[in-house]
């Protein structure tokens, strides 16, 4: 059995093990039943595995380290930005201050906290080049769905009634599926030869009927739309709105900002710009930034300030908003992140924010040229944050994207993002981000190399991989269906 086996706790279980003492009862003893109804009551104790305390650390250490993440190994997924995140971060969010406060807490015992909220509003604002700044949204794609809510309410209270959003084709799933659930028809563009928006296939659909272009800038092939202002004039000669997708916010900071390419509103992917481990299910944070004329729809509570009789600011949560489209989250939104985040902005300041974008662009500048050559480069403008190859060439001879991402993860690498953009076939796509040095990157490049090579003299092992990972080459279909316990011997 391979030593990536690691047994069950309850394997691990002997009687008369403990990991736990607890002290003598120092209040009245009284019988359970006698405050549970018999009804709600176990009939037999539950079934609990008796292990010591080093026992269960080293077990659950264990089983971390099967999975990766981002302190433990490159994690290159593009789109994605899975970048190494400050530990003083999660330290500064986790004091007590923040920690013990509950969500019911009056407001004049969260000045603390709400005064972090409305500075982080601010440095966003300033950051996005936007007029205002909700923090509810619980990640990018709540973000974009809030987004569209007030697009919505906005074109109502303006007497106008449009029905399409108008989406390019390398746009990130999430948002034909915000689209649909906010009410309105998607119309997909293609793009032109460049990689970039169409902008006669655009024009052709700005009318009457259209209520908003929703855009990654860059997009998801890694390049900046560099006729963004003569695409916001289309959108807004219409009567529609520019929203734009942050979900590459990596590549902007300090650099450009939306506001001032013409966009209404955007999203910030706090978990993946401004540190909180990203991945594994969240938690996730997606405030939203909007210019000034969406700024009455914003959900509410909005965080805001106002001076008391003495003259000092006083925080508060405003919930007197007439056009709001109402509330998207319980209480103020994952305030966790958001401490993080402000803590991120804070520690680096505007040139800090300004060297992490210019680091990840250099990085993803670095790799493009080293691989380009053992792959296709179906787009070749100049790469922003991350690019897309393809393994066109390799599919040709029976071994598919799939395989080479598989193969990657037997040397301790996560995959890239495979498959995606669907307009690049065979699609490979990377992001190495600011947090990985030049050693790192070269030996992600020797990695590769190494595949490719095996491509040409094994190609079964390639086809086969992973083979060094806690569970082997899954079934698809039936992963997605049924649990699969069959360990790499």
């Amino acid at each position: 059995m391979s030593e990536l086996y690691e047994k069950l706790i309850f394997d691990l279980s002997s009687d008369g093990h403990a990991g736990i003492s607890l002290p003598h009862l120092d209040v009245p003893e009284i019988e359970i039943s006698d405050i549970i109804p018999p009804e709600f009551l176990r009939k037999s104790p539950p079934v609990m595995p008796s292990v010591s305390e080093p026992d269960v650390m080293r077990h659950f250490v264990a089983l971390s380290r099967k999975n990766h993440h981002i302190d433990k190994g490159f994690y290159p997924l593009g789109s994605c930005t899975m970048k190494y995140n400050p530990k003083v971060n999660e330290n500064l969010a986790g004091l007590r201050e923040f920690v013990d406060a509950h969500p019911l807490f009056p407001e004049n015992a969260v000045q603390g906290t709400l005064s972090l909220l409305y500075e982080l509003k601010d440095l966003l604002c300033e950051i996005a080049g936007m007029d205002s700044v909700t923090l509810q949204p619980a990640a990018g794609a709540h973000g974009e769905f809030t987004a569209l809510l007030m697009i919505r309410a906005y074109h109502k209270k303006n007497k106008r009634n449009p029905n399409k959003i108008i989406l390019p084709d390398s746009a990130h799933g999430t948002n034909p599926a915000s689209v649909v659930m906010a009410g309105y028809e998607v119309v997909q563009i293609k793009s032109n030869d460049r990689g970039l928006v169409d902008i006669n296939r655009l024009s052709d659909h700005c009318d009457d009927d259209l209520a908003a272009f929703m855009l990654t800038n860059p997009n998801t092939l890694g390049l900046f739309e560099s006729e963004i202002q003569k695409i916001a004039h289309l959108v807004h000669d219409a009567g529609g709105l520019l929203y734009m997708d942050g979900a590459n916010l990596n590549a902007l900071l300090g650099l450009a900002r939306p506001g001032d390419m013409g966009f209404d509103v955007v999203h910030f992917n706090m978990h993946k710009t401004f540190s909180t481990p990203h991945g594994g299910g969240g938690p996730g944070a997606g405030a939203l930034g909007v210019k000034s004329n969406l700024e009455p729809f914003l959900p509410v509570p909005v965080v805001s300030r106002k001076k008391d009789r003495r003259g000092d600011h006083l925080y508060f949560l405003d919930y007197k908003r007439p056009d709001t489209i109402g509330r998207v989250h319980s209480f103020y939104g994952n305030v966790a992140n958001l401490i993080r985040a402000y803590c991120y902005i804070k520690n680096l300041g505007p040139e800090g924010l300004k060297e992490v974008s210019e680091t990840a662009i250099v990085n993803a500048s670095y790799l493009r040229e080293k691989l380009k050559d053992m792959f296709e480069l179906p787009y070749d403008g100049e790469t922003m944050h991350e690019f897309v190859l393809s393994g066109s060439r390799y599919k040709a001879r029976g071994i598919k994207t799939l395989d080479i991402a598989k193969r990657i993860l037997d040397f301790g690498i996560h995959a890239p993002t495979v498959y995606f953009p669907l307009i690049v076939s065979e699609a490979l796509m990377i992001e190495p981000t600011e947090t990985e040095s030049k050693a790192s990157l070269d030996n992600f490049v020797e990695v590769m190399k190494t595949i490719i090579g095996e491509i040409e003299s094994d190609p079964e092992k390639v086809k086969s991989a992973p083979h060094d990972t806690p569970v082997s080459r899954l079934d698809e279909a039936m992963a997605a269906r049924e649990i699969d316990i069959c360990y790499n011997e």
